[in-house]
């Protein structure tokens, strides 16, 4: 037996550090690099998400610029799907498609190749984090104008103070650590 697999969701939760008043004061801000590091944590942080989606037939991952990137491809490659990321505006280069949403201090624009997805597709939207969620609303309105079919958002970390679940009502939302 692996090291991996005797680990459970409380030790990777150990292997997440705090970083108070980052990016400003006030916030604590979850640092998952710790854990990244820890071959064996992130290996089971992958399985774990992988398995809540392996039977959900994902055809596309979508991972969310820039740390939705690592676990996306991860559980892209580890569900045997194709892999499309969204960026912020200008990043992308081909023709995309565009989404201004709303953050705590501002607005911030998102894209997605305008051909990454297709009718009839399956998509599982994979980031590090959800928050406010803000961001993965956002996501999952640039998903649905391409007229794939969302199967479930996931996350490695949830931080449900802040409810951002709620925007996510109609969908099935998975989260390994929760805070």
């Amino acid at each position: 037996m692996t090291k991996a697999m005797t680990l459970r969701k409380s030790d990777l939760k150990d292997r997440i550090r705090d970083i108070p008043d980052f990016p400003k004061e006030g916030i604590i801000f979850k640092d998952i690099t710790t854990l990244l590091k820890d071959g064996d944590a992130f290996k089971k942080s992958v399985n774990l998400l992988a398995g809540k989606f392996k039977k959900e037939r994902i055809d596309y991952v979508v991972g969310v610029e820039a740390r939705g990137f690592i676990f996306g491809a991860a559980l892209a490659y580890k569900l045997g799907a194709g892999f499309v990321p969204v960026r912020k505006k200008g990043k992308l280069p081909a023709k995309t498609k565009s989404i201004t949403y709303e953050l705590e201090y501002g607005n911030d624009v998102l894209e997605i190749h305008e051909d990454a997805l297709g009718p009839d597709t399956r998509v599982l939207i994979v980031d590090d984090l959800l928050a406010t969620g803000g961001t993965i609303k956002a996501v999952c309105e640039l998903v649905k104008s391409q007229k794939a079919t969302i199967a479930g958002v996931a996350f490695l970390v949830e931080l449900q103070f802040l409810r951002g679940k709620e925007k996510l009502k109609d969908l099935p939302v998975y989260s390994v650590i929760k805070y």
